[in-house]
């Protein structure tokens, strides 16, 4: 089964689900076909056009999506930079502003990338007791479009312009 991805009433991307569950939507009056895949099914007595993008008839209210906390989603955040000196690397490691062993807990604005010798040299202090400054204020990043579809766009050319983020990601 490949994936479809299923837009809202005012055609904001709510999320992937595969073939069957989008024909059944469709079949079901509850959703509508704006873009063909590649193929077609088949039934016993019927066959259909593979659906690619479809938008549901009705409005439905959700909460704004977040960005998982990660290490990697860390990384990416402060574009794989260490947030004391300024470094660029692959090789980071992750630090909290508020050592953990001193109440501070694991959240976004709690954690910033640092190289291994920043970190070491922190240690189990706080940025000001350390006298190191910090590059940028850690804050949670937005959940784009881009950010939550963009995986799928490389095979399902067809729904770029479905992702308003899209262009403006792979151009910058």
């Amino acid at each position: 089964m490949s994936a479809v991805l299923v837009l809202n009433q005012n055609y904001e991307p709510l999320n992937v689900c595969n073939t069957r569950r989008a024909l059944v939507l469709v079949n079901g009056g509850k959703a509508e076909v704006l873009e063909h895949g590649v193929g077609e099914l088949r039934s016993a007595t019927a066959s259909f056009r593979r659906p690619s993008v479809i938008r549901l008839i009705y409005l439905i209210k959700r909460p704004r999506p977040r960005v998982r906390l990660t290490r990697r989603e860390v990384f990416i955040r402060d574009h794989y930079t260490c947030q004391y000196c300024g470094q660029k690397t692959k090789d980071l490691t992750l630090d909290h502003l508020v050592p953990r062993h001193r109440g501070g807990r694991h959240t976004w604005d709690n954690l910033v990338s640092a190289c291994r010798a920043c970190n070491h040299r922190k240690g189990g202090k706080t940025p000001e007791e350390a006298r190191m400054a910090l590059r940028r204020v850690p804050t949670e990043p937005k959940a784009t479009s881009y950010y939550l579809f963009g995986q799928y766009l490389e095979t399902y050319a067809e729904w770029g312009k479905f992702i308003p983020e899209w262009e403006r990601e792979r151009v910058g």
